[in-house]
């Protein structure tokens, strides 16, 4: 069901709604958080739109300035999200920088992106461990603000937040997942995220916690269904 203000059907029928990102993963989980509500979620560099600057402090601001950037390069609704893990201790650092918390040298030519990750997974969580050593309080929790606009000028966007609360090791455990699972304990399930099925980190995780509040906001603001 379409609701003014929105942009014309997709080709398949549903809203089409751009993904401010240009994960392929993030796009194929938030597909099937959002399923049934007759969304069709592109990315935006299938669209030609290139990736936003995030230099704000906090969750919110980096995905409305994300979604806010695709809508006003293609004309759709955007939806964004931006994500990291929060320390009580270090005063909720890493934070917005999560992903490049350690400062490691820049890619080497050629080499290819998933082992410059583990580079640099490898170096945030070394400096994570250096900075919690000796500090008994090991709270955090994995953060996700999800952000959806009409609009680049909608006045009322829709915000959903999630939180997935755990405890950091002193030491890696489990080989799945990526980032800091292997040192994020969740007392639920007594294991790390690592070593968690994907099934159960993905129908848990703080994304999933926000794409379920973004599904409610979308039925009742945009008139969507089911």
């Amino acid at each position: 069901m379409m609701t003014a203000g929105l942009a014309p059907l997709s080709a398949a029928g549903g809203l089409k709604l751009v993904l401010a990102s240009n994960n392929a993963k993030k796009l194929a989980e938030l597909q099937a958080l959002l399923g049934g509500l007759g969304i069709e979620l592109v990315r935006q560099g299938e669209l030609g739109v290139a990736e936003a600057d995030e230099p704000h402090a906090t969750f919110l601001e980096n995905a409305l300035a994300k979604a806010r950037h695709a809508a006003a390069a293609t004309g759709l609704p955007a939806i964004a999200d931006d994500s990291g893990l929060c320390v009580d201790a270090l005063a909720g650092a890493p934070g917005v920088v999560s992903a490049h918390y350690a400062v490691v040298p820049p890619a080497a030519a050629g080499q290819a992106r998933e082992d410059f990750r583990r580079v640099q997974d490898e170096a945030n969580n070394a400096l994570l461990l250096e900075r919690l050593a000796g500090q008994a309080d090991r709270r955090a929790a994995f953060c996700c603000t999800l952000v959806a606009l009409r609009s680049a000028a909608d006045p009322q966007p829709l915000v959903a937040t999630g939180r997935w609360p755990g405890e950091i090791l002193a030491t890696r455990r489990g080989m799945g997942g990526f980032g800091y699972d292997p040192l994020m304990l969740i007392r639920e399930f007594a294991k790390t995220v690592a070593e968690l099925p994907a099934a159960t980190k993905n129908a848990h995780s703080h994304r999933a916690r926000a794409a379920a509040q973004m599904r409610e906001l979308l039925r009742e603001a945009w008139h969507l269904a089911p």
